[in-house]
């Protein structure tokens, strides 16, 4: 079987689905007040490599589920993590939207972007803001084994000290977590979850003096009713925190035994330390079998924020006249968790490597079919089954390119078998149709975020996606192989 790093236990593990030909892998999905930056994009792509890897190298099965988080995420800091403000009604107040349709505009972004970098979707992308009754249930079944208390401002927390395994998966050790008081920069307020890292989903708020220990985490928030985004629960009005929304919807759509759980590096701690909490207290026993985290993307050397003004999202990308799978290449040029340094530069030379390469397939296929080259597919397969070694793949494939003795028929099949790993669409340049008509501003991107609409079955949104298409003079048509459109003539 393939290898991957496991967080918890600090080695390479191999991967054995507990239930045989099946996969079941969860991968925290964004939250969505915002666009994906090129970091975000990064740690999806280490869920759909793996996918790739597991279906077409090894044959299994993958069932997958990506939440999708659209409440329940605190803004970080200051007086906005004091109120227990969401980062979803921050944003929608700042750009004079409502929270869900701020939520739902970002999130037709998502799956556009995710469409563009060739991510497949998953088998259930559930919003969090509609299984809320499924996290109330689980928080009282928390507080009904002891593991969690309501407190009188109709918060409820989970009692950190009564799960004897908290910090092996981050190494943090509850003994030695300060409480937000008594940390560097602290404004006062509110205590944050389990010590620290953002307050994701779990600030005190106004009621922090309330907890039993400094690093109890929200399961719930209380709130006043007129706040947009809220629900009735058993012990008062409020909103779920952002760590039981991954516990409740994972345990719900993959099952008690969850072999591969995937995120960026930063949610280790506290969300993946306090989510592995909940789970493992409600269902008495290891829930996710292997952790798998994507280091953090710096660009151009520096962590990437507004402040530093170097946030790069995928349309920055394609404004420069680069293809989009570019980024995915400049991100296999390194493995998934190193550290990496994206430059302008190294997405210039990914962008030229990939036009080279569908230059030379296009050539390659004109000539006769021979096998695939046995020893280069060999050490691809090897590559990736261990721990995901992309740049080796890379380099396997830039070494076939220059074999002289190599048959271009056998090149040819040789970079169309590894494309179903890589995802570079190595072959879109094989009998391409006459250019397509002009088509309207904002067009193109809903016609992406269709697609990806399409492949995740939210026909609502598809449908919306047509009726506007249609607004604005395209005509979109469903087939057997997928959609087809026309554009007014001028449009």
């Amino acid at each position: 079987m393939f290898r991957l790093y496991d967080t918890r236990t600090r080695q390479v593990e191999a991967i054995e689905p507990a239930r045989r030909g099946l996969l079941r892998m969860y991968s925290c999905g964004p939250t969505v007040y915002r666009y994906a930056h090129v970091g975000n994009l990064r740690t999806y792509l280490l869920a759909d490599l793996i996918r790739r890897n597991a279906e077409h190298r090894h044959h299994l099965a993958v069932l997958t589920c990506q939440n999708i988080t659209d409440v329940g995420h605190l803004a970080e800091g200051g007086a906005a993590e004091a109120d227990g403000e969401d980062k979803v009604l921050a944003q929608a107040r700042a750009e004079g939207r409502s929270a869900l349709e701020l939520a739902k505009f970002y999130e037709d972004a998502f799956w556009a972007d995710a469409s563009a970098l060739n991510l497949r979707p998953a088998e259930h992308s559930p919003r969090a803001s509609e299984w809320i009754g499924l996290m109330i249930d689980m928080i009282a079944g928390l507080i009904e084994t002891g593991h969690a208390y309501p407190t009188p401002d109709g918060s409820v927390y989970f009692d950190a000290r009564s799960f004897p395994g908290y910090g092996e998966l981050s190494g943090n050790r509850l003994a030695e977590l300060r409480p937000a008081r008594d940390r560097p920069g602290h404004r006062g307020g509110a205590e944050v979850a389990g010590g620290g890292a953002g307050g994701s989903g779990g600030a005190g708020g106004s009621g922090g003096a309330e907890k039993r220990f400094h690093a109890d985490w929200a399961l719930w928030k209380g709130a006043q009713a007129d706040r947009d985004l809220t629900w009735p629960a058993p012990w008062g009005t409020g909103f779920p925190g952002w760590h039981i929304e991954c516990s409740a919807l994972s345990l719900h759509f993959l099952g008690d035994v969850i072999d591969i759980h995937t995120g960026g590096i930063d949610l280790r701690f506290p969300h993946h330390e306090d989510e592995r909490a909940q789970s493992n207290t409600v269902t008495g026993h290891e829930v996710v079998r292997t952790w798998v985290h994507g280091e953090h993307l710096l660009f151009d050397g520096r962590k990437m924020a507004k402040s530093a003004q170097n946030v790069v999202l995928l349309a920055d990308v394609a404004d420069r006249g680069l293809d989009p799978l570019a980024l995915r290449l400049a991100f296999l040029e390194h493995r998934y968790r190193q550290q990496m340094n994206l430059t302008w530069d190294i997405l210039d030379a990914a962008d030229r490597t990939l036009r080279r390469w569908r230059q030379l397939v296009a050539e390659w296929a004109c000539s006769p079919s021979k096998p695939v080259h046995g020893p280069v597919a060999a050490q691809i397969a090897a590559a990736f089954d261990d721990d995901l070694d992309t740049p080796a793949a890379l380099r396997s494939l830039r070494q076939l390119e220059k074999d002289p003795d190599v048959p271009p028929g056998s090149k040819f099949e040789s970079f169309a078998h590894a494309d179903q790993l890589l995802g570079l669409d190595l072959a879109r340049d094989i009998g391409r149709a006459p250019a397509e008509p002009p088509l309207p501003d904002g067009a193109r991107q809903r016609l992406a975020a269709r697609q990806a609409a399409r492949a995740a079955r939210d026909w609502a949104t598809a449908d919306r996606l047509r009726d506007e298409l249609a607004a604005i003079g395209v005509t979109v048509t469903d087939t057997a192989d997928g959609q087809a459109w026309t554009a007014r003539s001028g449009g």
